[in-house]
C-alpha cells in the first residue's frame, strides 16, 4: 500500500465557536499532502469529498481503492479530478496515457478501473485531486488553461485583482458532481473570494500554491457572524464546510485550487456577504 488515508468528520457550526487555533487545525487544515511515492489524502463526511496529492518520485502510483469506500477499486462509485501543480507528466486511465502539464487538469469519471501516476521525466510531479461520489459515468477529459472558462474580477486598487480558470465545470466537461477550478491572484493583489460567500447546497475545499517559502496565507471561515482563521504554507489544503465562508488574504499573491461536491452544478448558486457584515 502507497495510499495514506484519515477521514473528518463534519462539525455543527456552534460547536466551532468553541475550537481554539489548534483544534481548528486539526479539524480542517491538511498540511502534508506530497510525500514521495505516495497518495496522501483526506476523507471528509462533507458531502464525502477526497482531498488529496499524489508525489511519485522513483516509481509511478496506482490509484489503490482505501477501506473507507468498501469498493473493489478507487473509482467504482467515484469521479476524480486532478490538477498538475508540478511538471509535465503523464497519467494512465485504463491503458490510455494522457499528457497531462503544469496547471492542467484531467477528469477521470466513474467506473475506470486503473489510473497511474508517473514521475515527471524533467522536474518533479505534483499532482492535486478531489474525488466525490458518482451515480453515472462521464468520459475522461483533459482540460488545459486554454479550454477552461476564464473571467478577470477585482481591482490591484482593491488588493484583489484575479483571474480564475474554471476547469471542471458542467460547461466545460460533463460531471456528475465535481466542480474544480483554479485562480491566480495578480501580483500586488493578496485577497480571493471578496466579497465572501456561503452555499449551503456545496462544501468546498480550497489548496493555496505558487507562494514563496516565506510567505503565507490567512484563511477565513466560519459564519458569518463570528468568523475563524487559519494561517497557511505553501502546498496545504482546508476543508470548507457548507455553513462557512471561505476567504483568505496572503501575505504576497498566490494561486488557489477549489473543488466544490453537493446538490447542484449551479457554479452561481452562492450567498454573498458584505465585506461590511463580517465579524
Amino acid at each position: 500500500m502507497h495510499t495514506f488515508i484519515t477521514t473528518r468528520y463534519s462539525n455543527h457550526p456552534e460547536d466551532v465557536k468553541n475550537y481554539d487555533t489548534g483544534k481548528l487545525r486539526d479539524h480542517f487544515l491538511i498540511e502534508s499532502l506530497f510525500v514521495n511515492d505516495q497518495i496522501n489524502c483526506v476523507y471528509t463526511l462533507n458531502d464525502r469529498l477526497i482531498v488529496g496529492g499524489i508525489h511519485p518520485v522513483s516509481k509511478a502510483i496506482t490509484l489503490e481503492t482505501v477501506d473507507q469506500l468498501k469498493a473493489s477499486y478507487f473509482l467504482e462509485r467515484r469521479e476524480i479530478g486532478i490538477i498538475n501543480v508540478g511538471a509535465a507528466t503523464t497519467i494512465e486511465v485504463d491503458g490510455i496515457p494522457y499528457q497531462v502539464s503544469h496547471k492542467e487538469a484531467l477528469y477521470i469519471g466513474q467506473g475506470a478501473k486503473e489510473v497511474l501516476f508517473h514521475p515527471a521525466q524533467s522536474g518533479e510531479t505534483y499532482l492535486y485531486f478531489n474525488s466525490a461520489p458518482a451515480h453515472k459515468h462521464f468520459p475522461t477529459k483533459k482540460v488545459g488553461v486554454d479550454d477552461a472558462e476564464v473571467v478577470t474580477l477585482g481591482s490591484l486598487e482593491n488588493s484583489n485583482h484575479r483571474t480564475i480558470y474554471k476547469l471542471l465545470v458542467n460547461s466545460v466537461v460533463p460531471t456528475c458532481q465535481l466542480q474544480m477550478g483554479m485562480t491566480e491572484l495578480k501580483p500586488g493583489s493578496v485577497w480571493n473570494t471578496m466579497p465572501a460567500h456561503t452555499h449551503d447546497r456545496r462544501m468546498e475545499a480550497y489548496f493555496y500554491f505558487d507562494l514563496a517559502a516565506d510567505q503565507a496565507v490567512c484563511h477565513y471561515m466560519g459564519q458569518a457572524e463570528e468568523t475563524r482563521h487559519i494561517w497557511m504554507k505553501n502546498n496545504q489544503a482546508v476543508i470548507s464546510p457548507p455553513w462557512s465562508i471561505h476567504s483568505g488574504a496572503g501575505t504576497s499573491n498566490y494561486t488557489f485550487i477549489w473543488g466544490m461536491a453537493g446538490e447542484n452544478l449551479d457554479y452561481g448558486d452562492m450567498d454573498t456577504i458584505a465585506p461590511t457584515a463580517l465579524k
